[in-house]
């Protein structure tokens, strides 16, 4: 879904980037978590270091007491605007408009409600997938 080893997920989790629900051993890993997951290797793949990372994780915590994932559910699309230093959240297309207009610097832009649908819709796909495989199990057990 991400093309994140689960391996480097351990890692993330050891060092609290994104932290799963535990049943034993096992990590359980919510929508809300695969989504932060799949903007995290988004925002990796544009060339934003952890660190730079983790400091977007702690501004969207900070800024809206929310995780990323609730950040940007809703009718809403929100767009993270980085110059190289600082970080910018848009909720508007227009005021995304002028800070590219008053920037003197490019702009990386970013769709995260994009990603978080995305790992939505393969997560409802997959469950689709499981329950009609479940069904025709079900009627030969009743057979």
């Amino acid at each position: 879904m991400t093309g994140i080893t689960l391996r480097r997920l351990q890692w993330w989790d050891e060092r609290r980037i994104v932290v799963p629900a535990r049943q034993g051993h096992r990590r359980l890993y919510s929508t809300e978590d695969l989504a932060e997951v799949a903007v995290i290797c988004e925002l990796r793949r544009r060339g934003f270091s952890l660190q730079r990372v983790r400091k977007v994780m702690r501004f969207l915590q900070r800024e809206f007491s929310k995780r990323l994932a609730e950040t940007v559910t809703g009718s809403s699309d929100y767009h993270l605007l980085t110059d190289g230093r600082t970080l910018y959240l848009e909720t508007s297309a227009r005021q995304i408009v002028d800070i590219l207009k008053n920037s003197r610097q490019p702009m990386l832009a970013i769709c995260l409600s994009d990603t978080v649908r995305q790992v939505r819709a393969v997560i409802r796909n997959a469950e689709k997938k499981a329950s009609a495989g479940a069904a025709p199990a079900a009627r030969r057990k009743a057979s």
